[in-house]
């Protein structure tokens, strides 16, 4: 029966190998101490943490996540080790969280290897801090207990670490965080979090946010309830975006969701909510599919999701996917490596008895420990196979129904392609798998307007298939990706509302850039040399100091006549190639300040090309989302952390789809 403890309780541990599972509502960093007897670290050794994610009887993540797995094996760890702490920190800098009040209570449970829960905290009572330990496992007199402890620290981690006794503590500080935003660079941006309830039609009737979601965890007989498989039970829910106004276009309000003035009675409080404000959950989807046979899996329907339009539905239904995805492929990785891990202690037991290493007992006890073993690893795999087949007949109906700013360029949608009236919600930037699941294919969504830069790296050489590409080619394929990731802008933004600029200083990217410039979608010819490389920069940033000031001012209104309000896309070929240390200062702050004044950031380089301008360009490769032209597994999911394989979308050799997209675009221009 699981513990459901308060600050300051502790409880027996029975087993020595254990998970602690971490659950919050947000990306938070995970990381677990060793200590003495007094609760002294040694050193930086001590600590496991997503700079070195392995100690000594810890395994921790490499990356923030809302959800965390940390593996703990107590007879492996050093003799001199009484305590291990779990610590969880808010990462520092970008636009995550700065302190524990602002965000969900964070649930911590340890669990057998087999998912028992042994114990279980909610983390409430937080504030101002933006680190805490949150569990300590402790020895007493030869035994494991554990304790909730809930000790934050406004400070951060250096504050925690050196309350601890450890003396570099602000050194792995700053190396935990230096971790932690490669880790941040890497990982595919959540949806932002759904203000009001709401959850995928198909999952249950009354839903609840789970903890990843921006919501309070759902409650159960033992606190919060973990996540199980997507098509069983109560599932997690579905991120979307928060509850808009009654001003969406062709929307029509709800009667039903429009708060009516209350007449007061004597002793009732008055309520002054807005008579025609909209204040509730996205509308479920109309039914549209008959309900399944009794133990039949529910039929798949495109925009089975809620929102108050299809394009929302679908980009809510492709983001559950995406989550249901990665939680049922965690649910199987961990199933098989508790059954790996039953079956090497089973051996070793076998090995210990001398008696059993040979003849045929011992060859009989190996025998069951390996048909336990595959028993289990069957299993899981049969739920998982489960859970595939049900998602992909669901991907099978959801791909044909996207709208073209969802849609691959293979899609029929882009034949009926006309230009948008409206600026859509989100962008389709390729595809992620993972090697369970390769069929399944989840479409890689982000919000419009973009809210970091892109880097196409056009110094990867080798891909997820082994097959290798020399540099020269590499570079044509990496402006090729990024001609179409433009396009698309192009295509999805209405007339007008979106400029492109290219520099390209050696002229290299000539022929992969004729599409645009046949077309006359760019602002201009394709920038070269230094001198070309100064004149847009030194236009985009003096746009982005007007913007930021009349925005900052409060007088957005007082900009100059004829200026042009459009989001700016400046393509850069080649670097640092044209680029002195002026242009290199311009460009990190395009990258910096652009997107949140309508300047975005789409790089094409090889990082090791730049490499002679030393740590200076680190941060600029942090905050771009690094994308590549071929299939690579470099992109993390924000749930569990697995590394997805990322295919760019690109059109289909021989097609004219991008031309004709092109050509629609620019006759809309020329219109307006």
């Amino acid at each position: 029966m699981t513990a459901e403890l308060v600050r300051g309780q502790n409880h027996p541990l029975s087993q020595a190998r254990l998970e602690i599972r971490v659950s919050a509502g947000t990306p938070i960093v995970a990381a677990a101490a060793l200590s003495d007897e007094t609760g002294r670290i040694h050193g930086v050794e001590w600590v496991a943490h997503p700079g070195a994610p392995t100690q000594p009887g810890l395994e921790v993540s490499r990356q923030a996540a809302a959800d965390h797995r940390l593996a703990v094996d107590l007879d492996a760890l050093p003799e001199a080790v009484h305590r291990v702490g779990v610590l969880l920190a808010l990462p520092a800098g970008g636009a995550s969280p700065v302190r524990f009040g602002a965000v969900a209570a964070p649930f911590v449970a340890v669990t057998g290897l087999d998912g028992g829960e042994i114990a279980s905290y909610t983390l409430t009572g937080l504030d101002a801090e933006s680190a805490v330990v949150a569990l300590e496992l402790y020895r007493r007199q030869g035994a494991w207990k554990v304790r909730a402890v809930g000790q934050g620290y406004a400070g951060g981690l250096a504050e925690l670490l050196t309350d601890q006794g450890l003396p570099q503590a602000r050194q792995l500080a700053g190396s935990i965080d230096e971790a932690v935003a490669q880790g941040l660079a890497r990982s595919v941006q959540a949806p932002p979090p759904r203000t009001a309830d709401g959850d995928r039609s198909r999952q249950t009737a009354t839903p609840a946010l789970g903890p990843d979601q921006g919501g309070t965890a759902p409650q159960g007989a033992h606190g919060p309830v973990p996540p199980t498989s997507p098509y069983g039970g109560q599932p997690p829910g579905v991120p979307g975006q928060p509850a808009p106004q009654p001003t969406y276009p062709g929307t029509a309000p709800d009667p039903s969701a429009v708060t009516q003035p209350s007449v007061p009675t004597a002793g009732s409080p008055i309520d002054y909510s807005h008579p025609h404000r909209q204040n509730t959950a996205p509308p479920p989807p109309p039914p549209t599919a008959p309900p399944a046979a009794p133990g039949q899996p529910a039929q798949p329907v495109a925009g089975d999701a809620t929102g108050w339009s299809m394009e929302e539905r679908l980009y809510n239904q492709v983001w559950g996917m995406f989550e249901d995805l990665a939680r049922t492929t965690a649910a199987y990785r961990s199933a098989v490596d508790f059954a790996e891990s039953r079956m090497d202690k089973e051996l070793e037991q076998v090995l210990s008895d001398p008696r059993s290493r040979i003849g045929g007992q011992g060859d009989a006890a190996r025998e069951a420990a390996r048909a336990r073993h595959a028993q289990l690893v069957a299993q899981a795999r049969e739920a998982l196979d489960r859970d595939i087949a049900q998602l992909t007949a669901e991907a099978d109906v959801v791909e044909p129904a996207l709208p073209p700013a969802y849609a691959r360029w293979d899609n029929p949608a882009w034949h009926a392609y006309r230009p948008p009236m409206e600026i859509p919600m989100a962008l389709r930037l390729g595809d992620l798998y993972l090697p369970e699941a390769d069929r399944i294919r989840i479409p890689m969504l982000v919000r419009l307007p973009l809210e970091r830069g892109l880097w196409i790296d056009s110094g990867h050489s080798g891909s997820s298939d082994g097959s290798f590409t020399d540099s020269h080619a590499m570079g044509r394929l990496a402006m090729e990706t990024a001609v179409a990731h433009a396009a698309r802008l192009l295509a999805v933004y209405p007339a007008g509302e979106f400029t492109v600029h290219v520099i390209d200083p050696a002229g290299s990217g000539a022929q992969p850039l004729a599409p645009l410039v046949r077309s006359g979608v760019l602002a201009a010819p394709p920038a070269l040399g230094a001198a070309g490389v100064a004149d847009v920069l030194g236009r985009l940033t003096q746009r982005v100091d007007l913007v930021q000031m009349a925005v900052r001012g409060g007088a957005a209104d007082s900009l100059p006549p004829g200026f042009d309000t459009s989001q700016q896309l400046l393509i850069v070929n080649d670097f640092p190639h044209g680029f002195d240390d002026r242009a290199v200062n311009q460009l990190r702050y395009l990258a910096d300040e652009g997107p949140a004044f309508g300047v975005h950031l789409m790089m094409v380089a090889d990082r090791e090309e730049s490499s002679g301008y030393g740590p200076l360009l680190d941060p600029l490769w942090r905050s771009l989302l690094r994308l590549t032209p071929l299939s690579d597994d470099h992109l993390a999911d924000p749930w569990v952390g697995h590394a997805w394989t990322y295919e760019p979308s690109l059109v289909p050799p021989g097609s004219q789809v991008l031309q004709q997209v092109l050509a629609r675009v620019a006759a809309a221009r020329t219109k307006y």
